[in-house]
Order: C-alpha cells, then structure tokens, then sequence
C-alpha cells in the first residue's frame, strides 16, 4: 500500500491514521503507517511537549505528524475569557437542564474540567505549534481549513508538509492556491466535521480540482478493500480516524464508551453541532437529541459551543452517564465490532488490500 507520496514521507503504507491519543499514533507509525496526532484537546503547552517526547521514545524512528485546528483569518485580541462572555445564560441553563434531568453529579469542588476545546483558540494553536516545530514532525494537518499563510510558509522553512482537510471542490482549490501541499477529501461518512458530499463522489472531484497535488481519501474508510478503491479513484493515500477508536492502545478512559462503540452501527452516528458548533459526525445520544430538538435554543456558533459544554461533557464522561454518552466518530464504526491491536488493524488493512487487488486483476484476466 506505498504510494509516491508515502515514499516521500518514509512510510511504509500511505495510511494516515489521525487520532487524539499519542500511544495509537505511534503504534500507527511503527506499523508502517503515518501517525497523526491531534493537539485540540492539549491547553498547555508543556503538555504537547511532553507527549511528543514519548512520541519520540516510541515511534522507532519512523514518521509522525500533528494535527491542529487554526483558522485561515486571523482575529486579534480576544481571549477565552473575551469568548466565553459571549455565551448567553439561556444556553448556561439549558445546559444545567439537560444535566440535570440525567441526574450528572458536579465535579468535586476544585476539579478542573479535564475536557477543554481550547485548541479551537488560535493563540493555543500558534503555541502548540511553538513546541511542534522543536520536533522533527513531517507533516502538519489543519483540520479548519487552510491555516494562516504564515503558518504554511513557517512549516516549509522547517521542512514540513502541509496538509487541510476539504469537503468540497471548491474548497480544496482554495487550499491549494494557498500553498498547501496534500489535500484531504473528507466525505460525509467521516467522524468529527465534515461536509454534505460521499467519498465515493468527493475522492475524484478533489483529484481533479487540485492535480497534480497528492489527495488524501477520508470517510467512511476501515478495511484494504476500501483503501484499495480510495486509491483507484486517484487518491496517494487514505486518512483513517475513527477506527483507531476501539483499538487496544486507546485511552478513552471509558468502558461504557468502548461498549456503545463497539455495538453501534453504521446509523447510529449523526451530523450534530452539538459537541463544537459545526457540523461533526458522532454517536446519535439523548445529548445530541437535546441540542437538535427545535424546542431547545439550539447550538452556538464555534467556538462558543465548545467552551459551553466543555464542562458538561466532562461530567457525562467522567460519570460515564451512558445515555448522554457519546464521541465523534464515522459511520464506519458499524464495522467496528472488537477491540484489537493497531497492529492487527494493518494487518487486516494489508490483507483485505491484497484481496482487492487479487479481484481486479482477475476481472481485467490478469495472472495473480
């Protein structure tokens, strides 16, 4: 499964698997992969830093790569504070509401909410990126879009690819006349934001829209033979996100979470700007239910929406209150019946790919 772009980045399959936690990222990469880890969920700087030091001790020397979340426009002088000024009391006690009606306890007094979206925040961003660039990452990912131009022209200086998610044609022609260096056609199969458009259509018109730049296939993708058809459709490689969830090496600090996961299927996930204000694909709960129902005030704009239920699901998850419980996560999770190593995934990835490729051979009355 090695294309020319994952010649060009060291790896040894052109699967990119992003993912929130540093243990599945560097399994990613040990498994021939290219790691990906998303930096959304780290305030502190210092704690980026040290998760890309383990990264560092556990990757083997292979690749790995960051994800950010940057606007493309920059907006000067507002802080978290500033932001979260801006969110009504209605929403404060709808939350209180919902909360309360599941009988979610409080946090203990003087516990910090361990579940913060402060890497929407542009300045967060800009400081992760201040200890990123210390590490020899080789790819950096924006998942918002292009990220600012200085931001693209700094990555290159260091040697950096760069890389924006796309949900449409238009969009990654607007990537690609900011200089980004690989597209990522995101379908609307995928887990967290997404667009209106299917993979199966997205893949090719992004391929034309941005030739001769290398596309990335996402959405809805968990086996070879589906990795096989992303790269038949003109794609270098496939951007996988959702089924490193149930993977052994995962820490979502949830049994109950793993479970849902595991005995979901492919619809039992929804288009909710519940979690962050945008559109992100997650498991369907009574949580996302409450934030769809036209008797509700409906959801903020981000990224108001992330900072107001921040603490919320931090309760919900650390009580593990089960029909509010829920994750960003792609329709592929329907084939994500059983908890298995990284390793075992790109094994079954391998094996599945090779299957494809036997299949079309013999169609087109080639020896295999």
């Amino acid at each position: 499964m090695q294309t020319e772009l994952s010649k060009r980045l060291g790896a040894e399959h052109a699967v990119f698997g992003f993912t929130p936690f540093p243990a599945v990222a560097a399994a990613i990469s040990r498994a021939g992969g290219f790691g990906v880890l998303g930096a959304v969920r780290y305030g502190a700087p210092e704690e980026l830093a040290r998760d890309l030091d383990w990264m560092q001790d556990h990757t083997g020397g292979r690749p790995y790569g960051l994800d950010v979340v940057m606007p493309a426009k920059k907006v000067e002088g507002v802080s978290e504070a500033d932001v979260e000024a801006m969110i009504p009391e209605a929403h404060r006690q709808y939350v209180g509401d919902v909360l309360a009606k599941h009988g979610v306890p409080e946090l203990a007094e003087g516990e910090a909410s361990g579940w913060r979206i402060t890497g929407w925040m542009e300045q967060v961003a800009r400081s992760q990126l201040d200890v990123a660039f210390d590490y020899p990452i080789r790819l950096l990912a924006n998942a918002l879009g292009s990220p600012p131009a200085d931001v693209i022209a700094r990555a290159h200086d260091h040697g950096i690819l760069v890389a924006a998610l796309a949900g449409s044609a238009k969009h990654a022609r607007r990537h690609a006349d900011a200089g980004i260096d690989i597209v990522v056609a995101q379908g609307y199969e995928a887990g967290g934001h997404t667009g209106e458009i299917a993979s199966m259509v997205l893949t090719p018109e992004v391929v034309r829209a941005v030739d001769p730049l290398p596309v990335l296939a996402a959405g809805g993708i968990g086996s070879g033979e589906q990795i096989a058809a992303g790269l038949a459709l003109g794609a270098q490689g496939v951007w996988l996100g959702s089924v490193w969830l149930t993977t052994e090496e995962a820490d979502l600090h949830s049994r109950a979470l793993t479970r849902k996961l595991l005995a979901a299927g492919s619809g039992d996930t929804v288009r909710s700007r519940a979690l962050t204000g945008k559109p992100a694909r997650q498991l369907r709960t009574e949580w996302t239910d409450a934030w769809d129902d036209p008797a509700g005030p409906g959801p903020l704009p981000m990224p108001l929406q992330g900072l107001l239920v921040a603490e919320a699901v931090s309760r919900i998850q650390k009580y593990e209150v089960e029909p509010l419980l829920g994750t960003p996560v792609g329709q592929i999770v329907g084939s994500m019946n059983y908890e298995r190593s990284v390793q075992a995934v790109f094994d079954d990835l391998t094996r599945g790919f090779e299957r494809a490729v036997d299949r079309i051979n013999r169609i087109a009355g080639r020896a295999v």
